[in-house]
């Protein structure tokens, strides 16, 4: 039986920038179809890796393959074209536009021919409210602007726009990061909505809580380097915690805050 090829995959990945080292022999593999998810702290590296995947830096050293191929990206309309697409934290939206011409920036339909094309407006609010409804978000009105939504709504308008432009590998910056509970729970559902849909997700977030309710996969990555990888079969909730605080670490500092407190 042949293996079956990753949607994704890094090989011993280094990214330098000039003296600094800022990533060092990372290996990441993201089956298709599943949930990948990098774990880590500030200062980890998330971003560069983060850039790398999303094809903002080159690496270094290292192999990167999509599908099996070597990848090179020059830029990230290169990720685009392979199938990768990154929603940053920032979400790349502007508040003051409505829903369809946020979801359609860029790409918008035109209808006519040669100098009298024009927007076709109706098209637009039509397949925004589809494919968000098949996503399974229902918006009253499409014509709201996207900063009414809530930061977990707009979370969802993004991911369901990236999975209709076609992405198959879908890359998540911290997306729970700035959410309250409800919020946060809303976006882990899309994002187990976009995996049913066939895209690989890789979620980047420093909460083990929100990563384990969604991951197949787990990647532990501390100051540039990959430490630990688990998958959803082998291992717990409170492992993979103690492994992201450190662990030995953990335990030392909860000893010496017990001497403290008496």
């Amino acid at each position: 039986m042949t293996k079956e090829v990753n949607a994704l995959e890094l090989k011993n990945v280094e990214k330098s920038f000039g003296s600094v080292l800022a990533l060092q022999g990372v290996t990441l593999e993201v089956a298709k179809g599943s949930v990948t998810c990098v774990l880590g702290d500030n200062g980890a590296g998330k971003s560069t890796l983060i850039k790398i995947l999303s094809g903002v830096h080159k690496q270094s050293k290292g192999e990167f393959n999509v599908a099996g191929n070597a990848a090179v990206f020059e830029s990230p309309r290169d990720a685009l074209a392979n199938g990768i697409a990154t929603v940053f934290q920032d979400l790349a939206t502007i508040p003051l536009m409505s829903v369809w011409r946020n979801f359609f920036l860029g790409n918008e339909i035109r209808s006519g021919f040669g100098p009298f094309k024009f927007l076709n407006v109706k098209k637009m609010k039509e397949i925004t409210k589809e494919q968000l409804l098949a996503m399974g978000i229902d918006l009253r009105d499409v014509n709201q602007p996207i900063g009414t939504l809530s930061g977990g709504e707009r979370q969802s308008v993004a991911i369901a726009r990236s999975v209709y432009f076609g992405a198959n590998v879908l890359i998540l910056d911290e997306p729970t990061s700035a959410l309250g509970v409800r919020q946060s729970g809303i976006v882990l559902k899309y994002i187990l909505a976009a995996k049913d849909r066939g895209v690989s997700v890789v979620f980047i977030t420093h909460n083990p809580h929100h990563a384990f309710l969604v991951g197949d996969r787990f990647y532990l990555l501390n100051r540039g380097r990959m430490l630990n990888r688990f998958e959803r079969d082998n291992v717990q909730l409170e492992e993979l915690t103690k492994a992201m605080a450190g662990g030995a670490e953990l335990e030392a500092l909860t000893h010496e805050i017990s001497v403290v407190r008496g």
